[in-house]
Order: structure tokens, then sequence, then C-alpha cells
């Protein structure tokens, strides 16, 4: 059998521990989306069946989940900020929104530390991505 594949960035999505089963589906499909948009170098090649069927090319590597408190929400992104780590956000405001340019503009409107975050992706070095998100717990 062949060695694991180690990865030294790592892919984290951090979801509010309050959140209904379908937000937090909803928040992390979104969520992720802004780092394969960004980073090309996450997705894969395209999939393939042995009938040669093609499907989509996915992350090429895990996507960890984890949850907290709201109030750990602002922790984590304070960290985030301070270590000038990437990531993107979903706040609670998003939910009453449709589009992507009404989305943009509620998150405009609210002030760095006004900001109801329901969730967070994060993209880096793996030991950044690991101190940040110190102290949430993995999703159940």
């Amino acid at each position: 059998m062949d060695d694991p594949i180690k990865f030294d960035t790592k892919i984290a999505v951090l979801l509010r521990d309050d959140l209904a089963g379908w937000q937090r589906l909803n928040v992390t499909a979104f969520l992720v989306s802004g780092i394969a948009g960004t980073h090309p170098e996450v997705v894969g090649a395209p999939y393939e069946d042995a009938d040669g069927t093609a499907y989509l090319p996915m992350f090429r590597q895990p996507v960890m989940v984890f949850e907290g408190s709201k109030e750990f929400m602002t922790t984590a992104h304070e960290r985030a900020l301070t270590r000038q780590l990437e990531h993107a956000i979903f706040t609670q405001d998003l939910f009453s929104t449709g589009n992507d340019r009404d989305n943009r503009a509620a998150v405009k409107a609210v002030h760095t530390a006004g900001l109801d975050l329901v969730g967070i992706a994060f993209y880096g070095p793996k030991n950044a991505v690991d101190k940040v998100l110190k102290g949430a717990t993995k999703h159940p």
C-alpha cells in the first residue's frame, strides 16, 4: 500500500454551534467555494468511473469541520486577522439574502468587530490554521 499523502496546508471550516442542520451544510458549501475559487491548486483532477463517465474535480485534501460558540467565532476571526490568514466568512445576515450582490452588501454594511459570524473557512499553512482553531471541537 502507498504511504498516505501528507499536506503542509489545511482546509478547515468553523461553524457556530447553534446552527440548524441545513444551515451548517449551506454555510459549509458557500465557505469552501471561496477557497476553491481563489486557490486552484487545492482542486484535484476530474474523476472518472470504470465506464468512462466523467465527474467534476474536488479538493485534493480533506476538509476538516469544527464548531464553536458565538464567542469562539469572534476569537478565531481575530486570530486569523492577526496572523493574516486568508479566510472566508458567512454572517447571520446572509441567511436573509438571495444572491452574491446582496451578500457582499450585507457584509460591507457591518464593521469587522460587529460581524455576527456563523461560519469561517480557513486555508493556509497547517500550523497557522491549527493555532487559529485552538479550542474548537470537531464537528460531531
